[in-house]
């Protein structure tokens, strides 16, 4: 049995499990509970309920309790040590996203006026299959990607140029400000994505939809552009569609406009994220989407990460931009620093997005031992970048190093910096087992 929190067969106590010279002590999750390095806490794959005991300190919760949310956050009710100063909440979940029901459809946004999230805003949208996402444009860039299913997108470039294309799981799409596009469901399961639009105060209601341009615009002017009667309008939608049901799609090369004056666009507004080779890390895997591999998105950057069970993202930060983080699959356990010595952990489940702020440190760790940790690091940038602790110690004199942190223990210094590996490793193995 390794380390780790384990319920007792017998009775309603729970103890943490953790090595003391290659023996397993256990101790009850009271105010005496040690876990002096801090270790993970996984209420879902252990059982156990977390309590605000930590150390020697802490006391029991009286009041009602919201156990279910307590099992999410099991480091906001019982954050490790190193917590220290004020931080906003840097969580936020689908889950409490309004939701706008629609014919076929569904659509869920952030409340934006309790997120941390500044330069980037996300959609959460499900199309049936069939169901047409009306023709229109953003002022914002968009960015998408297929969560489930697939989706038929159609747009019109800047130079006149038209482009379709299906987009399956894995696969991302990207629209510059300004370009009228529509998206649409395919297959029996229709299609699941998850928009994210470059500035953080985007409001999915002053999209530009055709339909309500058409219904707020004389149909004596929408007649002389088209060159036609104004009878022909009379039976125009009065009000936007947004998500409505359409027929299903003949094959894209069959759709093709005919009309004298179109033509095909010269750029490439798709990309396929997960067919991409990965870079395989001691822990996992991550694939890196932006201008250097698909030109055409010039302000957002993405990496996708899987983290293996145990595993973890390493300690790093990003110089360039904020992260917006979407977890698509897995547990995780983030601790976001902020310089002056402010410090706060989150946790993060399935459908939630966390934010960490340009250039503060964190580290993403997979609390479970058991399912991999699946997520979206999403920057508002045209280039992925990151700063790795071990890649900028692996290249600082070993001098420096064990003088900064070792000062006092020249052996264990020795061994740290023998340790060092100059090379990428952006998500690291399991952990060596604690030596105390």
């Amino acid at each position: 049995m390794g380390s780790g929190w384990h319920k007792h067969r017998d009775r309603d106590i729970y103890t943490h499990k953790y090595p003391v010279n290659n023996i397993l002590y256990a101790k009850k999750i009271t105010k005496n509970d040690r876990n002096p390095t801090d270790a993970k806490i996984d209420p879902y794959g252990t059982g156990v309920r977390p309590e605000p005991y930590r150390n020697g300190l802490g006391a029991s919760i009286l009041g009602p309790r919201n156990r279910d949310r307590e099992k999410q956050d099991p480091d906001m009710i019982r954050p490790p040590s190193t917590d220290s100063g004020h931080m906003s909440n840097l969580r936020w979940s689908f889950a409490d996203s309004h939701m706008k029901i629609e014919a076929r459809g569904r659509m869920g946004k952030g409340d934006y006026s309790q997120r941390a999230s500044h330069k980037l805003a996300g959609v959460n949208m499900r199309l049936e299959e069939g169901a047409i996402r009306e023709l229109h444009w953003h002022k914002e860039a968009e960015w998408g990607y297929v969560l489930e299913g697939t989706t038929r997108i159609t747009c019109l470039d800047n130079e006149g140029g038209n482009f379709s294309d299906e987009v399956s799981k894995g696969g991302l799409w990207y629209f510059p400000s300004g370009v009228p596009h529509s998206l649409q469901g395919l297959g029996p399961g229709g299609t699941e994505f998850l928009l994210i639009f470059d500035n953080g105060n985007f409001s999915e209601e002053e999209t530009f939809l055709l339909t309500d341009w058409l219904a707020h615009t004389p149909k004596s002017v929408v007649a002389q552009n088209f060159r036609l009667s104004p009878e022909i309008f009379a039976n125009i939608p009065e009000k936007e569609k947004y998500i409505f049901q359409g027929s299903v799609p003949s094959a894209i090369e069959l759709e093709q406009p005919s009309r004298g004056g179109v033509k095909a666009s010269k750029h490439r507004f798709t990309h396929k994220m997960l067919d991409q080779e990965p870079l395989n890390a001691t822990g996992g895997q991550v694939r890196i989407t932006d201008s250097t591999n698909f030109p055409i998105s010039k302000t957002v950057a993405a990496a996708h990460a899987t983290i293996n069970p145990g595993c973890l993202r390493e300690l790093h930060w990003h110089p360039n931009a904020d992260e917006w983080s979407f977890f698509i699959r897995g547990r995780a356990r983030v601790t976001v620093f902020a310089a002056s010595g402010v410090s706060r952990t989150f946790n993060y489940v399935a459908g939630d997005v966390g934010i960490v702020p340009k250039s503060m440190a964190h580290y993403v760790e997979n609390l479970s031992d058991e399912e991999p940790v699946e997520m979206l690091e999403i920057f508002r940038a045209p280039k992925f970048e990151d700063f790795s602790l071990e890649q900028w110690l692996a290249s600082t004199p070993e001098r420096m190093v064990k003088e900064h942190m070792f000062a006092r223990d020249s052996n264990s210094g020795q061994e740290f910096v023998s340790a060092l590996k100059g090379a990428k490793d952006p998500i690291k193995g399991p952990s060596k087992e604690s030596k105390l």
